[in-house]
């Protein structure tokens, strides 16, 4: 009886020991989370914050799809406002579920999130489906963002609204 109890006691503590290593470093996902809710406020000064001070790289579905550099943030901001401006965009809101991916070396990391987009177009109620891919470096302040893509499903109405 002591050898299974011993055994129970051992395979507990290795699934908690992968559990633990499974759970994403929070100060990982700290910038991602402070991009996410800025840009929920409009707060685009916040959330530039967290991008890493060599710029970064942005692959996302406003023309013209692709920004690299310093100012790519800034850029990509733009464009996106005067993508949904003409599109009739208003009210839109990301939310990210929990991480499906997460790997790090060293100073680097990668982080896949599924990710709901809701907004309005035109005033009716849509949702996207999507995952965004996060890569991340870490400096002597803490990780920051080195570049995102977004992968999304064509929107749809949300028949949840």
């Amino acid at each position: 009886m002591k050898i299974f109890a011993c055994l129970g006691a051992i395979a507990v503590l290795v699934i908690s020991v992968a559990a633990a290593a499974a759970t994403p470093d929070a100060a990982l996902l700290a910038p991602i989370r402070l991009m996410v809710d800025s840009f929920n406020k409009g707060d685009m000064k916040t959330a530039a914050t967290a991008i890493a001070p060599n710029g970064i790289v942005i692959i996302d579905d406003a023309p013209p799809h692709v920004w690299v550099g310093s100012d790519a943030f800034e850029r990509w901001s733009k464009a996106l406002e005067a993508a949904d401006q003409a599109a009739g965009i208003t009210d839109d809101v990301e939310t990210n579920g929990k991480p499906t991916r997460v790997v790090v070396n060293a100073d680097r990391g990668y982080v896949v999130l599924p990710a709901h987009y809701t907004f309005k177009q035109k005033g009716v109620a849509m949702r996207e489906e999507a995952q965004i891919v996060y890569t991340l470096q870490k400096g002597a302040s803490g990780w920051l963002v080195t570049g995102w893509s977004w992968v999304g499903t064509k929107p749809k109405p949300d028949a949840s609204k």
